[in-house]
């Protein structure tokens, strides 16, 4: 019995040793060297500083920004620790009541724009926290962006086209846009396109 007791506590102790630390430290090492951008959360570094990753959605309100899609993470959107969706069915009055909140936020800040709104601009994913939308709400979005920041509407169509990304493999997922590449990206052609006028 003490035999059998021993065999159980060292194969127990052996598989702690190789699942618990040799295969994370190796998994870690091998993510760290194949692909070190992605093992790192695949972060957008300005000035030395991240301020935001690829991966995970941020809160744009401001009419000059690209707006993501809704994000229905609590207490605060794009709550990356708390990752899920509102669950709400699509029979359910509460979602019928949100959605008609978001277009209505949408018509008030663009009220000259007619186009029907994009499902994506006014429904939560289920994570939460996506960070693209797609050409449509791009293209929705994009005469209220360039009024907002002086610009032509075809310098901020070259900026979409720029951060717009296909299909994988060209056959896997549908086209999307990255919001806060795509936001950073305007803001930089702000500062590059206008001259300096000293600290805000």
């Amino acid at each position: 019995m003490s035999k059998l007791l021993r065999q159980s506590f060292v194969l127990l102790l052996l598989m702690t040793v190789i699942t618990g630390v040799l295969y994370p430290l190796a998994a870690t090492g091998l993510a760290q060297l194949i692909f070190p951008r992605q093992a790192n959360g695949s972060l957008i570094v300005q000035d030395g500083k991240p301020v935001g990753s690829v991966l995970i959605g941020q809160s744009f309100t401001d009419p000059k920004y690209f707006w993501g899609r809704p994000s229905a993470t609590t207490p605060n959107p794009y709550n990356a620790s708390a990752s899920s969706g509102s669950n709400l069915g699509p029979t359910n009055p509460a979602l019928t009541d949100t959605v008609r909140q978001r277009i209505a936020a949408l018509r008030a800040v663009d009220p000259g724009n007619t186009a029907p709104v994009p499902v994506d601009l006014v429904t939560a994913s289920g994570s939460g926290l996506d960070p693209e939308i797609s050409p449509a709400a791009a293209q929705y979005q994009l005469a209220r962006v360039a009024k907002a920041r002086g610009l032509g509407t075809a310098q901020v169509q070259a900026l979409v086209s720029e951060f717009t990304r296909g299909r994988q493999l060209g056959v896997l997922g549908e086209p999307r846009v990255n919001v806060l590449q795509l936001n950073l990206a305007l803001d930089a052609h702000r500062f590059a396109s206008s001259p300096p006028r000293g600290e805000d």
